[in-house]
């Protein structure tokens, strides 16, 4: 395991081993600023001695790939996880707008719909993605002197994926050509014919979401065709059909649009930053078989695949700061709905803060004001539930980014 070091301006410097970094804090030439990643700022002035240092990025939707490294040594080795539940909470957030607009508004005049949408905008929860890569960024470069760049942002073609000997015409005009809407599309497919009872003569026909339109959105491969009746009959219950969605191509949409978004916001804010291929990383990692995985491929990324690698490595998690939903979704008697905000702090504890249990490092997933908690490593592994808060000892306070050290 390496620290971290600063130096007095808050410059990072070569990270050094713990024998070096206890010596300089029992002589108080240094004093500790972060413990995870652990970090030391020295109380005198030096420039330090700095290498050429090279963080490979492998970004990703769901997972994020980092690697810092010199010609010789690895120096930074972790694996970024994201939120993916930002659609979720926008789609509640319209909901409730939409139904307190009802109660309040009913009768309120139509506006015309005059809304601009600026240039280079991003959906929300694509901009939240793009904005943990460089959010991580920039912690890395706070505490290693970081020179190059370079970054993995994959390409994907979801017309090949869908169907790999398209061509021609066919690959230039796309599935949905000469359709005005998506439902439109979707009863051609289907024939204009209820794919639910057999010989079904009902001619009024509906598009159904096999799964909801909040978790799998208004794809083609998401909907499909019933008539009204085995509509209704399906969503009270009296018919159940076997139906399964085709692949989603969710993941793959995001890269397509957050590959230059995100190469281009780091050429603003860095010098040497380069663009590397998926071939080419996995090219690298077989010829020095390696095993798969995110932070692997970022070790090729970087150029420096033959060198010493660290035993130690970070687990990160992105997790949400607040909670802003004001009131429980349950009306209670009277019309009342329940407040939803919890305490900031319950008997001194927070939300993913970390604690100590039983000589174990772990986070504080659930608090009750009773004082039990339940407390998690940070992949969700459950450690117990319903700890006392009095056999919990403070760590370190919750941040936006979570740390976890594994070997």
């Amino acid at each position: 395991m390496l620290v971290y070091v600063i130096n007095k301006k808050e410059e990072p410097l070569m990270p050094c081993s713990p024998a070096k970094a206890r010596r300089l804090l029992k002589e108080g030439k240094a004093k500790v600023v972060k413990r995870t990643p652990f970090t030391i700022q020295l109380l005198y002035g030096s420039s330090g001695y700095k290498q050429e240092v090279t963080l490979g990025i492998d970004a990703g939707s769901k997972t994020v790939g980092l690697s810092a490294t010199t010609d010789k040594k690895e120096l930074f080795s972790g694996e970024l996880m994201l939120r993916n539940d930002i659609v979720r909470l926008i789609a509640d957030k319209k909901m409730y707008r939409a139904a307190r607009r009802q109660r309040k508004s009913r009768y309120r005049k139509a506006r015309f719909n005059n809304r601009k949408i600026d240039k280079g905008w991003l959906a929300p929860s694509i901009q939240h993605k793009i904005q943990t890569h460089l959010t991580i960024v920039d912690r890395l470069h706070k505490i290693l002197p970081i020179t190059n760049i370079i970054v993995e942002t994959a390409s994907f073609d979801i017309q090949k994926i869908k169907n790999p000997d398209i061509q021609g015409v066919n690959y230039q005009q796309g599935e949905q050509l000469g359709f005005w809407n998506v439902r439109e599309y979707v009863l051609f497919r289907d024939g204009h014919k209820c794919k639910g009872k057999k010989d079904c003569k009902n001619k009024i026909l509906n598009v159904h979401h096999i799964e909801s339109r909040k978790t799998g959105g208004n794809a083609p491969n998401n909907l499909i065709t019933l008539c009204e009746e085995c509509h209704k009959d399906y969503h009270s219950g009296k018919l159940k059909f076997n139906l399964k969605r085709g692949s989603s191509f969710k993941d793959a949409t995001f890269m397509g649009v957050m590959r230059w978004a995100f190469y281009d916001k780091l050429k603003e804010l860095y010098p040497n930053v380069k663009m590397t291929y998926g071939y080419i990383t996995k090219n690298t990692r077989i010829k020095n078989n390696l095993p798969k995985g995110h932070r692997v491929d970022a070790l090729c990324i970087t150029g420096n695949s033959n060198i010493e690698r660290l035993y130690n490595w970070f687990y990160m998690k992105k997790v949400r700061r607040h909670n802003r939903k004001t009131h429980r979704a349950k009306i209670l008697k009277g019309g009342k709905r329940k407040l939803n905000q919890a305490p900031y702090e319950v008997l001194g504890f927070r939300l993913f803060d970390k604690v100590k249990y039983n000589n174990q490092e772990c986070f504080i997933f659930a608090r009750r004001e009773t004082g039990q908690f339940c407390v998690r490593l940070l992949n969700g592994t459950k450690i117990r539930d319903g700890v006392n808060y009095k056999k919990l000892k403070l760590v370190e306070k919750r941040k936006g980014i979570l740390f976890e050290a594994m070997t």
